[in-house]
């Protein structure tokens, strides 16, 4: 509880000063903006590289996953679908409903509410003694695969912002060349896992980054190629190859793969003498989430401005401090402006139809468990954290503002601050099951 306390803290200290500090800059505004733009990228990349080193499956039984992905992709979806629809059609003056720019911008702000923390969700449940059941073990592999899910779904969403120019072949190629890598060299390439040498590889992904932007540009400055560094740092986790503690020794990724027919692909977070399950190797995540939080807040446009009695015609600024232009500014203008009052409202409105997205797999796995542990796995998605944020600075970056991005951000931060109350209900409900059980073979339900 204390580092989701922690998380949510520092989430909202960021948003504090995000309306403080680029004001005491003056003319070093857009130098401070970038320098926070590229510490946040690299937290992420960070952050995205252990989820994807977290990530494995059996290529030998590869549709023993279906269902399960089925599953996680509808909690990723339901959510997305539900907070886009609250922002359109209750956010948004009707004459602006069909408005394509509303629409897409929309579909990108909301994509916060897919993903489940999956770090977060995996320590709590460990913490409160249920590393060992069924709920712990289908949560788990939901939670990866929805994570995955919104990092694929985040390229058709980048096509919708880019357009039809050259920049979106230039993208789509990089993003197959990506999959590919990572589904030939899965857990293969044996480079070093400890945290120093993530931070390094998350620099260099950042600094790509970074670079390819700036110098897309001098080519064309309305529309600069954004690759975003979700699917990159991704894509390098589950090339790396697991490694032990003791001895610093490589080991192929089959090591540590379950049986087929097994709940996970892999059973890698069974294994107390991987590098990551290491106390000096948790601290420093933990440590790099909490950075990555703060930077996130730190990274909101300026808003206040923007509620109560201010224009919602005010132009739009990016991340980087620029104007943005028309291909993000449709929300800003669109959104009328409101008070603090009527925030705090739609903030609980959407955190509570954000979760209820999260409950379909309840429904299923009727021959793996009881309804009670199907309950607690639904309840088990809802929390929220570092991946929804990083979503939230891909929607920055494109100049997305206003009160919904506003709204967005302090939605996810009251669902970091109740993560603690969702394990102690899943506790709860679990208690009162007479028909608890160790975990079981996955497969359809």
């Amino acid at each position: 509880m204390g580092k989701v306390l922690l998380y949510s803290g520092l989430l909202l200290i960021g948003l504090v000063l995000s309306q403080i500090l680029p004001g005491l800059m003056g003319d070093a505004a857009e130098t401070y903006s970038t320098v926070v733009r590229v510490l946040t990228m690299i937290g992420l990349s960070f952050i995205m590289i252990h989820v994807g080193y977290e990530f494995d499956i059996d290529k030998r039984n590869v549709r023993q996953y279906g269902w399960d992905y089925f599953v996680a992709a509808t909690a990723a979806a339901f959510p997305w679908i539900f907070c886009c629809l609250y922002f359109v059609f209750v956010l948004i003056p009707q004459t602006h409903w069909g408005s394509w720019g509303v629409w897409k911008e929309s579909l990108l702000a909301s994509r916060f509410a897919a993903p489940t923390s999956a770090g977060v969700l995996f320590s709590m449940l460990a913490a409160a003694g249920l590393a060992t059941t069924w709920v712990f073990k289908k949560a788990r592999i939901l939670a990866i695969f929805d994570d995955l899910d919104t990092v694929l779904l985040m390229i058709p969403l980048k096509m919708a912002m880019v357009g039809m120019r050259w920049q979106l072949a230039a993208i789509i190629l990089l993003i197959v060349i990506q999959l590919i890598l990572a589904w030939k060299y899965l857990h293969r390439w044996k480079i070093p896992a400890t945290w120093g040498w993530v931070l390094v590889y998350a620099m260099v992904i950042a600094g790509g980054s970074e670079v390819i932007y700036q110098a897309s540009k001098v080519i064309d400055k309305q529309v600069p190629i954004h690759i975003e560094v979700l699917l990159p740092a991704f894509v390098l986790g589950c090339m790396m190859a697991r490694q032990k503690a003791k001895g610093q020794s490589f080991v192929s990724h089959q090591a540590y793969a379950q049986p087929a027919g097994g709940v996970e692909g892999a059973g890698h977070g069974d294994h107390h003498d991987d590098v990551l399950e290491q106390p000096g190797e948790k601290r420093a995540s933990m440590i790099m989430s909490a950075f990555f939080m703060l930077m996130v807040g730190l990274m909101m446009p300026m808003f206040i401005n923007q509620i109560g009695s201010a224009t919602a015609t005010a132009p739009a600024m990016t991340a980087t401090g620029e104007v943005a232009t028309g291909l993000s500014t449709y929300l800003r203008n669109a959104t009328p402006p409101m008070g603090w009052g009527a925030i705090i409202m739609h903030v609980l409105v959407l955190t509570v139809i954000s979760n209820a997205g999260k409950m379909f797999p309840a429904l299923c796995y009727r021959k793996e468990a009881s309804w009670k542990q199907r309950l607690s796995v639904a309840i088990g998605m809802w929390p929220r954290g570092e991946v929804g944020a990083g979503v939230l600075v891909v929607s920055l970056g494109y100049g997305i503002g206003g009160p919904i991005v506003v709204i967005a951000m302090l939605s996810l931060a009251l669902n970091l601050c109740l993560t603690g109350v969702f394990i102690i209900i899943i506790k709860k409900i679990l208690a009162s099951d007479e028909t608890l059980r160790p975990a079981t073979a996955a497969g359809p339900g």
